[in-house]
C-alpha cells in the first residue's frame, strides 16, 4: 500500500493488524482487553500526515486506551463488511464513528473495491445507459469518475448523487444497527453540514471537500440511532502547515486537514466521552 512506503520526510505510521481483519491500521498496536474507546473512520481518523491524530490526543486527555481503527480512504463498506470492526466496536466503552463520504460505497450505479473503497471497479449497465458517451474504463478512482460526470451533465449527475445519498443512509443504518453500546458520530471537515448544501462556484451542489455529498438532512435522519453527535468545522491549513510528508506526498497533504483540525476534534470529543464513560 502506497501510504506504508516511507520516503525522505515521510511519517512512520507503525502499521499493525488487529484480529482477523484484513485492514492494516495505524500503530502502535494497543490491547483491547481493558476499558477503551474505539475510533472508526477514514483518512482523518487514521491521521494521514499527522504526527498526533485526534484519537491519540483524546487518549492523552482521557488517560484510557483509544484504539485507532481508521483506514485511509475508507467508506462505510470497508467497515460494515469487516466482522472484526463490528466486534471491536461492541467491546468498546464508546465507539466514535467518523462520518465518511457517500462516494466510496457500492451502489446501483457502480461498484468499489471492498477494502480500498476509493477505488472504482466497474459501472453498472444502468450508469452506462445514463452516461452512454462515457468510457468508464478510463477511471481508477470514484472521485475522478464522479467529477467527470458532473462536468458532462449536472442534471444527470444529480441522479447519481441522489442514489449515493440513499445508499449511504441505508448502509449507515445497517452499520449502526450492528454496533452495540454507545456511539458518537463525528463530523470533521473544513465546512459545516449546512455549507455542504450550498452551490459551489459553478452553481452546482455536488462534489466539494470531504465528507462528499453528506448533508444536514442526512445526519438528522440517522441521529436517533447514535448516542451523541459531535461536529467540528476546522480551517484547512495553507501549504499543509504542520504536516509530515515526503516530497511525493505533498500534493495529497495539501488537500488534508491539518493538526489544528485534529486538536479541535479532540477538544470537542473529550467532554462528550468523559460523560459517556461515567
Amino acid at each position: 500500500m502506497t501510504y506504508d512506503v516511507l520516503g525522505p520526510g515521510a511519517l512512520d505510521y507503525l502499521p499493525c493488524r488487529y484480529g482477523a481483519s484484513k485492514l492494516l491500521y495505524r500503530g502502535p498496536k494497543r490491547a483491547m482487553d481493558k476499558p477503551h474507546v474505539a475510533f472508526l473512520g477514514g483518512t482523518e481518523t487514521y491521521g494521514k500526515f499527522i504526527a498526533d491524530p485526534f484519537p491519540a490526543l483524546v487518549q492523552e486527555a482521557l488517560g484510557v486506551p483509544c484504539i485507532n481503527l481508521g483506514f485511509p480512504n475508507a467508506g462505510i463498506d470497508a467497515i460494515v463488511h469487516d466482522p472484526f470492526l463490528i466486534g471491536a466496536a461492541g467491546r468498546a466503552d464508546v465507539t466514535v464513528l467518523q462520518i465518511v463520504g457517500a462516494q466510496n460505497l457500492t451502489n446501483r450505479f457502480y461498484s468499489v473495491h471492498p477494502r480500498r473503497n476509493d477505488r472504482f471497479v466497474s459501472a453498472s449497465p444502468l450508469l452506462k445507459t445514463i452516461f452512454a458517451e462515457v468510457d468508464f474504463a478510463d477511471f481508477n478512482f470514484n472521485k475522478h469518475m464522479l467529477s467527470h460526470l458532473q462536468v458532462i451533465s449536472p442534471d444527470r449527475f444529480e441522479v447519481v448523487c441522489e442514489e449515493l445519498r440513499q445508499a449511504w443512509q441505508a448502509r449507515m443504518r445497517m452499520l449502526l444497527s450492528q454496533i452495540t453500546g454507545k456511539t458518537v458520530l463525528l463530523w470533521l471537515s473544513d465546512h459545516s453540514a449546512e455549507d455542504a448544501e450550498k452551490p459551489n462556484p459553478d452553481g452546482i451542489v455536488g462534489l466539494g471537500s470531504d465528507p462528499l455529498l453528506i448533508t444536514r438532512k442526512m445526519i438528522d435522519l440517522i441521529k436517533p440511532l447514535v448516542t451523541e453527535v459531535v461536529e467540528v468545522a476546522a480551517p484547512q491549513p495553507e501549504g499543509a502547515f504542520g504536516m509530515i510528508f515526503s516530497e511525493m506526498e505533498e500534493p495529497a497533504a495539501k488537500e488534508m486537514l491539518g493538526p489544528v483540525a485534529h486538536e479541535m476534534a479532540a477538544k470537542a470529543l473529550v467532554p462528550v466521552l468523559q460523560k459517556l464513560r461515567t
